[in-house]
């Protein structure tokens, strides 16, 4: 099994050196598909474009090809958090206060082992989550097992892609405009 501890400190300066910082590292997959994901994102816009994908996925393959810290065959992955984002930092809840969140707790607190509400805030070490259908609740980070954003339409408000540059657009010409005809046979007529 891959040490992520040594994995995080082995990627976290190529990250920094390329201006980013690491949001998480997690071996998926299992046995079958084992995959290191890496994400990470520009600190100014929380994203990464694909380009900075690619360079940060050649500065970890170099330098693994020299260390060889995964000892078995694996895949890297290598992507901003995306919208659903996981919460993996004590300064992900205040940066990302006022979203919806699905926290899982290591143990059950107050007879509750999942959280889902909107984030509060921080407080020290601690996290406060409005909890639906509840109340607030005040958990340590040390609690949290794993954590996740929720995709809302205020999310995706505040998520809004940096550029469309490169997206699949369709082009119409009025000038070859056919009146509707087309190359397709119509449904009703396949039958």
């Amino acid at each position: 099994m891959a040490d992520i501890a040594l994995l995080t400190d082995l990627i976290e300066p190529e990250a920094r050196s390329l201006g980013f910082a690491l949001v998480r590292v997690k071996m998926i997959g299992g046995k079958s598909d084992p995959t290191l994901q890496v994400m990470a994102e520009r600190p100014d816009t929380r994203q990464l474009t694909i380009d900075d994908c690619a360079a940060l996925s050649h500065r970890i393959s170099d330098l693994f090809d020299d260390k060889d810290p995964i000892e078995e065959a694996y895949r890297l992955e290598v992507s901003s958090p995306g919208i659903d984002r996981p919460l993996t930092r004590l300064a992900d809840y205040a940066d990302w206060a006022g979203h919806e969140a699905r926290v899982k707790l290591v143990d059950p607190i107050d007879g509750r082992k999942i959280l889902t509400g909107d984030i509060v805030g921080t407080s020290g070490d601690s996290v406060t989550i409005d909890v639906r259908g509840h109340q607030p609740m005040t958990v340590a980070f040390a609690a949290i097992q794993d954590a996740k954003l929720t995709i809302t339409d205020r999310l995706l408000a505040a998520t809004a892609p940096l550029s469309t540059d490169g997206a699949d657009e369709e082009e119409f010409d009025d000038d070859n405009d056919d009146h509707g005809a087309s190359d397709e046979t119509p449904a009703e007529e396949l039958n």
